[in-house]
């Protein structure tokens, strides 16, 4: 199978992870998040792992800071491709929910990532999560 790298977007609780897990199934995945660095650095200032509107604030802010400093999400996500990019593994997910962010991931791969939004399920009915990343996500 040729090598496809998607960058997968949307809401919280749409189904992006449920996709990610029936594409396993049948093909070898790799699923990150941009997020999952800035999780371990927001557990060293106390972040206890919850999901709640002032810990996803928490994290979009921090994410933020990340990306202003030295855009290391960015640069995170690019070493994870190219890591992918020589294993035998067929399908990369990254999840980045802020346009922008998505922009810069999908030109470090020189237009080899691919975009796709995921809507539906009940976090879509909540419009404002008081985040810039959640609440932008479309």
């Amino acid at each position: 199978m040729k090598k496809t790298v998607i960058v997968i977007n949307g809401a919280g609780g749409v189904g992006k992870d449920t996709m990610c897990n029936l594409a396993a199934k049948h093909f070898k995945v790799r699923n990150i998040s941009t997020i999952t660095p800035i999780k371990e650095l927001a557990s060293l200032a106390g972040w206890d792992g919850r999901k709640d509107d002032k810990s996803r604030r928490f994290l979009s802010d921090l994410k933020q800071l990340c990306v202003d400093y030295n855009d290391f999400p960015t640069n995170w996500a690019k070493g994870i491709f190219d890591e992918f990019m020589q294993t035998d593994e067929d399908i990369l997910f990254v999840h980045i929910r802020e346009p922008e962010e998505i922009a810069k991931f999908i030109k470090a791969t020189n237009g080899f990532a691919k975009a796709l939004l995921v809507r539906g399920g009940d976090r879509m009915k909540k419009s404002h999560y008081g985040n810039r990343s959640d609440d932008e996500v479309e």
